[in-house]
């Protein structure tokens, strides 16, 4: 394989035209944007009690959550596509509105079918607001950059698994529910005016076969089989035909969707993937670990609230210990698998702790202490933070080029799929089970005027109000009807945990070592191509290759090269952006031009470049000496791509030149030039 040619390496890119402050705008910009998506999934959480509490419906509870997840899964591919064939920045720009318009209706609802119809618009909005805003990333930033942004991104998926109970819970307190979804409205403002004003419109498009129909169907047949379960035995009986017919029109949803798949060009989710063992197993897991993941995370903050009287916030607090347990977990997985190659252990062992998580929540009560609940929790949180990560891994390291993007994005899917129809199920696990227990508890009593057993399912505030005879066994009534639903979920727990085993696990490719903090975070979506989740995966290798100290002298030796740091990163930086003043590239190099003279001095001398009035251009000598180097640099590239088939697909042999080329010459190598020369 030759190494890239001079005029490519010269010619700049669109994604490095944005730098400086410009590109600090953007990127905060895009950052607010993703954190309003992120926060909306967990923010809701410790509110809910008290949304019920004002709205009534505790029957629909579970919808508040579910809607958004449905939504914003769901569209999330539609927004990738649109971006891609029209524009990214007018769609992100209308999806931060939607988002906002979806916000303020929220704050506004005066129902509970209100509130669960715009919170599905909200998801569509922040659906747009996720994949975009990665998507945007690579249209500004040069591609060696990429990973250390997109890194951020997931790092604010963390924050925002913190942070959002713990706001919720802070805006119920003191000042409203309402509030929870308010608080968008200066954040997206903000961010959609630095977009208008900073965010270049990209000129080239990519034309896409956009699946609507394939979309729809699947929305549908997920809807139909969420709102089965969320309805049977509370609304409707399981055997009514409402019931019946909503499962059956999910069936048959299905049914439709996979005809329409099979003859669909762009496929949302293409059916050949489920020949996939691996992908089969991994989805199946990922969905096991997003039903207990959002199904706890919805109602864990219920029995905070009712069963042991704590206020919202500080149930934000109590479920701290969950989320740092993920974190902490995904991250040690992470970084074991990629230093040991060796990844099956961890969702067997993942999906085992998590069981445990489940059975140790089951066995809460009213009278258990602090202590007993931050453990269970971070019991709970560590199993799924131990599973999480590593399914992407898993996935990653098996399939073909052609499938990369579609596997990946059809895990996370799964995973945020089985979170909406987790928290429907505990929903309708605790609903029935409290029609149940309530009365039994009351043993012939009779409650005071107003105080009936439905309005103490919709307003857990009245528990407050009754004297203890009473107060006490409709609190035991809510533990107990919780503590169904934790009983209900360990099975999915088990299942996974069997499923675990079946996992095959191959030589780890390093492209899937390169995994992103924060992209195993249950209900984050990801919607990327394959040539994109390459693209990301050797930007985060190159920023770990050339951690290292040495890189241009290792790069020049490897070359025959023979010239200091400084002075090659110079050459490298000419020969991609052509002629260049001496000032410029001391600034560039963040060093004053006197430090900087020799470094230029010596590749005149050696006949690299050529000086003519302050500006520096390169010579046919110096030429060849940076093709050499770009060609090292493209076979140390080539190496991180085993097992790819790079004789197959020929964008991956450009996506190396590219690469190759614009990984040099910028970023903080530069300040070498203040080195001794």
């Amino acid at each position: 394989m030759t190494g890239p040619s001079a005029p490519a390496g010269r010619a700049p890119s669109a994604a490095t035209a944005t730098s400086g402050r410009g590109l600090a705008v953007i990127f905060g910009a895009l950052l607010l944007g993703v954190l309003l998506a992120a926060l909306d999934q967990t923010i809701v959480s410790t509110a809910l009690p008290t949304i019920v509490s004002d709205l009534g419906g505790a029957n629909h509870l579970s919808w508040i959550v579910t809607a958004y997840l449905l939504t914003l899964t769901i569209s999330t591919p539609f927004w990738g596509k649109l971006g891609d064939q029209y524009g990214r920045k007018r769609l992100f720009q209308a999806s931060i509105v939607i988002f906002l318009v979806g916000s303020v209706l929220c704050g506004q609802s005066r129902t509970m079918l209100e509130l669960i119809g715009f919170r599905a618009l909200q998801g569509i909005g922040g659906g747009g607001l996720m994949v975009l805003a990665m998507a945007i990333v690579g249209d500004v930033v040069a591609p060696r950059e990429r990973g250390r942004y997109q890194g951020i991104f997931g790092a604010a998926f963390g924050v925002s698994s913190v942070a959002g109970p713990l706001l919720g819970g802070y805006f119920v307190d003191y000042l409203s529910w309402r509030w929870v979804f308010y608080i968008n409205l200066p954040i997206g403002v903000l961010a959609l005016v630095a977009i208008a004003l900073t965010l270049p419109a990209r000129a080239t498009r990519e034309a896409h076969r956009i699946d609507y129909l394939g979309t729809l169907l699947l929305a549908g047949a997920a809807a139909a089989l969420v709102l089965g379960t969320s309805w049977g035995g509370t609304q409707y009986a399981w055997g009514s035909p409402v019931i019946v017919g909503l499962f059956a029109g999910a069936v048959a949803l299905v049914v439709a969707w996979a005809a329409v798949e099979r003859r669909a060009p762009e496929p949302v989710l293409p059916l050949h993937l489920f020949r996939l063992p691996v992908f089969t197993v991994a989805s199946a897991i990922a969905t096991a670990v997003g039903f207990v993941m959002f199904g706890t995370i919805a109602y864990l903050p219920v029995f905070l609230q009712v069963v042991h009287g704590v206020s919202p916030t500080s149930s934000g607090l109590h479920l701290v210990p969950m989320v740092l347990g993920i974190l902490v977990a995904s991250v040690v997985s992470g970084q074991l698998v990629t230093r040991t190659g060796r990844y099956k252990i961890f969702p067997i062992l993942g999906t085992a702790v998590m069981g445990v998580g489940l059975y140790l929540c089951s066995r809460l009560t009213e009278f258990s202490t602090t202590a007993e609940m931050s453990l269970t929790f971070l019991v709970l949180g560590t199993g799924v933070g131990l599973v999480m990560q590593v399914l992407i891994t898993i996935i990653q390291n098996a399939v073909d080029y052609k499938d990369l993007g579609a596997a990946t994005s059809g895990a996370t899917f799964f995973r945020s799929i089985g979170g909406a129809f987790g928290t429907a199920v505990f929903g309708a696990i605790f609903a029935n089970q409290l029609a149940h227990n309530v009365p039994a508890v009351l043993h012939g009593h009779s409650l005071p005027p107003g105080v009936t057993p439905q309005s103490v399912q919709q307003r857990p505030v009245q528990l407050k109000t009754l004297p203890a005879s009473l107060h006490d066994p409709l609190v035991h009534a809510f533990a107990e009807s919780l503590h169904a639903a934790f009983v209900a979920a360990i099975p999915v727990a088990l299942l996974a945990f069997i499923l675990a085993w079946f996992v095959r696990e191959l030589p780890l490719r390093s492209t899937a070592g390169a995994y992103e903090y924060g992209e195993g975070i249950p209900g984050r979506v990801i919607a990327r191509t394959s040539h994109a989740e390459l693209e990301r995966a050797l930007s985060l290798l190159l920023q770990r290759d050339d951690r290292a100290r040495g890189l241009y002298e290792r790069l020049g030796a490897a070359a025959g090269v023979n010239l200091p740091a400084g002075s090659l990163w110079t050459l490298c930086r000419i020969a991609r952006h052509g002629p260049s003043t001496e000032a410029q590239l001391a600034e560039r190099a963040k060093v004053s031009l006197e430090r900087a003279q020799p470094a230029f001095d010596r590749l005149v001398r050696r006949g690299y470049v050529e000086r003519v009035n302050g500006t520096l251009s390169i010579t046919a000598v110096g030429r060849t000496a940076t093709d050499r180097v770009f060609s090292v640099r493209r076979q140390v590239l080539a190496n991180h791509l085993r097992g790819w088939s790079l004789e197959d697909n020929p964008e991956l042999v450009e996506l190396l030149n590219q690469l190759a080329v614009t990984s040099l010459g910028d970023g903080p190598e530069g300040k070498t030039l203040d080195a001794p020369q």
